[in-house]
């Protein structure tokens, strides 16, 4: 279980580096550029997939580490 939860975590680390950056546009709110500050950008293909893919691998986290914590 412990050697599971350390593969889970080294593949968010992974997952979470190879995210394109979307705080870009925070950045140029801050230093008041507003040209795409209501622009409407949709995650497609491969962002789409790696998003999700953080998204259960964050779950699948959580539920292992609750039951590493009650379980075990």
């Amino acid at each position: 279980m412990k050697i599971a939860l350390i593969i889970i975590s080294i593949l968010i680390i992974a997952i979470v580096l190879l995210q394109s950056g979307k705080s870009a546009g925070a950045s140029s709110i801050i230093s008041g550029g507003n040209d795409d500050l209501f622009q409407n950008r949709k995650e497609r293909g491969g962002e789409l997939f790696i998003t999700r893919l953080t998204a259960v691998l964050g779950i699948a986290f959580m539920i292992m580490c609750v039951l590493m914590q009650y379980v075990f």
